[in-house]
């Protein structure tokens, strides 16, 4: 008989994983990019390239930012509600909090995408975009939350693949009018439609489809379970650090294959597919993350190496703040006043120490927000 942990004592690992994720979207990214100015390095180059999203259909690393953030939320939920339970939570409360955390992501989510300057004009509400990428993980997380609450490792691989065959199977067979079934192009699947039919107050990011739409959301739901349990399994005690590793590369590798298959197999292919968040992308992806999770676990939290693993832990312990933040306050802006100096003496660098100086900005913020224990929480 399998035992769990019910202690609060956070995987440095996943905060490490977290803040990680987290790098490339306040900063990381725009190094490069601000790199690649002063040097046309083929390395360099590559790895620009796979920084970037796909139009459509297939994948690059920079598409797994997003799922593994999702991913990590799931692995977090189990940890959560077992130190909830052992500080004497009712259900009910657990369950109150979960949905409470679910609506606040939405509605953070739409403050992001911005909302009127005009409160009062009716009108103006019609030029919001409501789906955000925060709605998508509060929603994903919110609805796995309430599954992990009813149900055990069985019932939870069983949703799953639900889940999975179940949204494969709608996009294959349910004809969309004027277009049928089984049109994946942009604008003509099943979940442009649904999204486009629901959603009828604001706007859709795409005009005729939005990559973090209502219909979406069944799959990813599939991501933060997957996630629910990859939480479960660290939690036990019973499985040591090698098991754990071990068990997290296999599935790894398991849920790969199988998502790499799925995008290939012409019968029942269905491509790797951000925008949709197609199954095989939910599987390929989940695969990567329980692959980087092993890695960092190992190290982390098994060799115990942390050396440097505090300048990530400090992004991942306010990361929804610190992404909040970047739609709020001119960094860039505070650097170019704050380093102009710098800058002004290393030429060709000087855009490279404006990034950097607005990534080292943020980094202080969140850093200071550490050390007096201030963390956003929802």
């Amino acid at each position: 008989m399998s035992t769990v942990t019910t202690n609060s004592d956070r995987l440095v690992s996943l905060d490490t994983l977290r803040g990680f994720d987290m790098f490339w979207i306040i900063g990381g990214h725009e190094i490069l990019i601000a790199l690649s100015a002063i040097t046309s390095a083929n390395w360099l180059t590559w790895l620009l390239a796979r920084l970037e999203h796909p139009t459509w259909n297939g994948f690059e690393p920079y598409d797994l930012i997003f799922p593994l953030f999702l991913f990590i939320a799931g692995v977090s939920t189990p940890m959560s509600i077992a130190s909830r339970r052992s500080r004497g939570a009712s259900n009910g409360k657990i369950y109150r909090h979960i949905i409470q955390r679910g609506v606040l992501l939405v509605v953070l989510g739409t403050i992001y995408n911005g909302l009127p300057t005009d409160w009062t004009n009716a009108s103006a509400w019609a030029d919001v975009r409501y789906p955000s990428v925060l709605g998508r993980i509060g929603l994903a997380y919110m609805f796995a939350a309430l599954i992990a609450m009813n149900t055990q490792l069985t019932g939870r691989l069983l949703t799953i693949v639900g889940l999975l065959l179940g949204y494969w199977a709608a996009l294959r067979f349910i004809p969309v009018p004027q277009f049928g079934a089984n049109d994946l192009t942009p604008g003509h699947t099943l979940t442009d439609y649904i999204d486009r039919t629901l959603i009828r107050v604001g706007v859709l990011y795409q005009g005729d489809r939005d990559p973090e739409g209502i219909f979406a959301t069944i799959p990813a739901i599939a991501t933060a379970l997957i996630g629910v349990i990859t939480g479960q399994m660290l939690m036990r005690t019973d499985h040591g650090g090698m098991r754990k590793t071990t068990t997290m590369v296999l599935s790894g590798l398991v849920c790969l294959g199988l998502g790499w298959a799925w995008s290939r197999e012409s019968v029942v292919q269905f491509h790797l597919n951000k925008n949709l968040w197609s199954s095989s992308f939910v599987l390929y992806c989940a695969g990567w993350s329980l692959l980087l999770l092993a890695i960092f676990y190992l190290v982390i939290d098994v060799w115990k190496i942390r050396w440097g693993t505090k300048l990530l832990v400090v992004i991942g312990a306010n990361s929804i703040f610190i992404y909040m933040a970047g739609n709020f306050i001119d960094f860039e802006h505070i650097a170019n006043n704050v380093f102009a100096g710098p800058a002004s003496l290393t030429g060709a660098y000087g855009a490279l120490v404006i990034v950097c100086g607005a990534l080292l900005i943020k980094w202080g913020l969140v850093y200071l927000m550490y050390c007096k224990k201030i963390f956003l929480k929802v």
